[in-house]
């Protein structure tokens, strides 16, 4: 039914110049849709301007905008198809096998660590639909579930041995394990988990610690830059009135020397002129 639906959908979304998918899909003003280059081409290599199938003729050139929608629609068809297409592939050499289908079996697409079976995309709906199944750990991998079984008795290795740090099947536990510690591997599991999740929770406290550390130092150099700027503005404002002050200084020194030149000439001009008033009285 699915597949249907694709097919249904693949044949409204082809584009009847090129008779593929649309790609870039513009709607021209009669309702009918092309890939933008294929009535841009058909447009360049005509004098009018016509919707190749209901043969409406536009006045000018339709402005052609791209349909949004209808490329989205495309790119999940393209999707579904390569969905359709690899979840109904046949086993190959080295790929893992649906343990439940019959005659020429199907590549699985995904594993149940409950049920520790393989199942293709057919063969996986119950654990989609069905309430109960929908709790089992399912895993992308199928290759990973061979790892489950004890590569020597071909047993699920449901049994941890603490002694020798390993899983083990029911089997290994009564041959070479049987006086060794063990528990069961979905209690090791979950201890193990547990400490990753403190060790996680420890390494976030660490981060978040260190993140605060950086924004202390970063408002300590916010501080020093402040204090800094306040320092040069402080010594260019001193700077600046002493300057004012020595100017001004200079200005006074200098306005009293000419003022004392002013004054020494003067009294020289006046014995000078003295001077010679006797000589002329002298003649």
């Amino acid at each position: 039914m699915a597949q249907q639906i694709i097919e249904l959908y693949r044949e409204k979304l082809r584009c009847s110049i090129c008779l593929q998918l649309l790609k870039d899909p513009v709607t021209i003003p009669c309702g009918h849709s092309y890939c933008m280059t294929c009535i841009e081409t058909c447009w360049n290599e005509k004098e009018t301007h016509s919707c190749p199938q209901c043969r409406q003729t536009f006045k000018s050139q339709p402005v052609l905008v791209k349909n949004i929608i209808l490329g989205e629609l495309v790119e999940d068809l393209k999707a579904g198809l390569t969905s359709a297409s690899s979840g109904h592939a046949y086993a190959g050499p080295g790929d893992v096998a649906c343990d439940f289908c019959s005659g020429r079996k199907r590549k699985a697409s995904k594993s149940c660590l409950v049920c520790m079976a393989s199942y293709c995309e057919h063969h996986l709906q119950p654990h989609y639909n069905v309430a109960p199944l929908k709790k089992h750990k399912l895993i992308n991998d199928a290759s990973k579930l061979q790892e489950n079984f004890c590569p020597r008795h071909d047993e699920v290795m449901k049994i941890f041995c603490c002694t020798d740090q390993q899983c083990i099947c029911f089997l290994c536990l009564m041959d070479e394990h049987k006086d060794h510690v063990t528990v069961s591997a979905a209690a090791e599991r979950a201890e193990k988990q547990k400490d990753l999740e403190t060790n996680r929770q420890n390494v976030q406290q660490r981060i978040q610690d260190r993140e605060k550390d950086v924004k202390v130092l970063q408002e300590e150099v916010e501080a020093i830059s402040l204090s800094t700027d306040k320092a040069l503005r402080q010594s260019a404002k001193m700077f600046k009135d002493l300057i004012s002050l020595i100017e001004k200084k200079s200005s006074e020194v200098k306005q009293k020397i000419r003022s004392k030149q002013k004054s020494e000439q003067n009294r020289v001009k006046e014995l000078q002129e003295k001077i010679e008033q006797e000589i002329r009285d002298l003649r």
